[in-house]
């Protein structure tokens, strides 16, 4: 196929399983369009996206490298992808840029350092299991999701930034408004930006006149004593980054594995008997899952040849972590299938070498900590509704579901 056939994808990542198997049937790196119309490249091969995303020939960092980038405000359909890579953070900056931004907020995600949030982790876990019981006492259904899947993340990513209560349900409805792609209008976008702004400036305020013992504070000092290491620009942009990394992954990760397991009885029986342990779910979860199904942008830096496709200089390329997880070529004919006995733990769902996701660590904490409680404190839990009515978030890059109707008790 060429350019002018390019593929439009679901902007409400409607059925993103037979999305990536029609893109993969077309070839190994196909010409797309992302909402609005951005024509970008859509690699379909777990091999292929490796590559790329190893590859110091493809930039994150639109401003240098995308030549529609002087386009965009030209086109305003397109206005929504500014608020992704329009922001000067570590998702969107390339070499040195890339590794400074990194530097500052890598030592607050070690592993060492997420091991001690294990006691909070399981405290807050326990807490949310038991007004979830509370609320499902009567014998309704219960929203996993609102319950457990989204509020154990969200409080564990807004103590460690220290944002105060106030805040915390402004910064979850910006984050869920970014990741909806269903909607290009530019009065959203701009709407979207101004509360990036708004909502995470104040933050840096609340933090400026009280400081704690929090990644904000830290990175308010680092701006204040060395501009050269850390903007007021990328201050902001950085925060912005760490509350949606933080907790919108583990928000799927959570939530889709549970809907694995309540759809698989054969696989939570193999769990259940310690035949399969937890983190082989995880694992397959992210493989077959992945909380991102596909990350916006990269970019050539230089005309690239892959899988035989030529990528012009400038153009861009997504990330396709869905369509990479079921790559038949990867994980055999079965690839779609769920099946955590194959403990197959080299996807790409966290990213890999220098863009592996920072808070992979604390993601894979909370998942172990909050599925084993969850099964083995409601042990009759299935689903309200048949598997076929769950609604996915309205996006093609947030991979989950919106709510997750359960009954706790058979």
């Amino acid at each position: 196929m060429t350019v002018t056939d390019r593929i439009a994808l679901d902007p409400f990542g409607s059925d993103i399983v037979s999305e990536s198997a029609r893109l993969r049937a077309l070839g190994p790196v196909v010409p797309v369009e992302l909402p609005g119309g951005i024509p970008a490249w859509a690699p379909t091969r777990h091999d292929i996206l490796r590559e790329l995303i190893l590859d110091p020939r493809v930039s994150k960092d639109a401003r240098l490298h995308w030549r529609l980038w002087p386009e965009l405000d030209r086109h305003p359909s397109w206005h929504w992808m500014a608020n992704w890579v329009g922001v000067v953070n570590m998702l969107t900056t390339y070499g040195v840029d890339h590794i400074r931004l990194r530097k500052l907020v890598a030592p607050s995600f070690t592993c060492r350092r997420t091991e001690a949030m294990r006691p909070r982790v399981a405290a807050l876990t326990t807490e949310l299991l038991a007004a979830l019981e509370a609320e499902g006492a009567d014998g309704s259904a219960v929203d996993l999701r609102t319950g457990l899947a989204h509020p154990l993340p969200m409080r564990m990513i807004c103590e460690l930034l220290g944002v105060p209560e106030e805040l915390r349900p402004d910064a979850a409805r910006l984050i869920a408004d970014i990741m909806d792609t269903s909607d290009p209008d530019p009065a959203y976008a701009a709407s979207v930006r101004e509360r990036i702004g708004a909502v995470l400036g104040a933050l840096i305020e609340h933090r400026r006149v009280r400081p704690g013992d929090d990644i904000t504070t830290e990175l308010i000092r680092v701006r204040d004593e060395d501009g050269d290491r850390l903007s007021d620009e990328e201050l902001l942009h950085t925060l912005l980054l760490v509350v949606g990394a933080g907790f919108e992954t583990t928000v799927n990760l959570i939530g889709n594995a549970v809907v694995a397991l309540l759809t698989g009885p054969e696989q939570l029986a193999a769990v259940r008997a310690g035949v399969i342990g937890w983190e082989a779910v995880v694992e397959e979860t992210l493989r077959v899952h992945p909380s991102v199904a596909a990350l916006p942008l990269r970019f050539a830096v230089t005309e690239l040849t892959v899988g035989g496709v030529t990528i012009p200089a400038g153009d861009a390329i997504i990330t396709t972590y869905a369509a990479a997880g079921l790559d038949p070529a990867r994980y055999g004919p079965d690839a779609a299938v769920f099946d955590a006995a194959r403990a197959a733990d080299d996807h790409l769902a966290f990213g890999i070498g220098a863009h592996r996701c920072i808070g992979a660590p604390l993601a894979r904490l909370e998942a172990l900590t909050a599925l084993p409680a969850l099964f083995s404190r409601f042990p009759a839990m299935r689903l309200a509704v048949p598997a076929g009515e769950l609604s996915p978030v309205p996006s093609f890059i947030s991979h989950g579901w919106r709510e997750i109707p359960v009954r706790l008790e058979g």
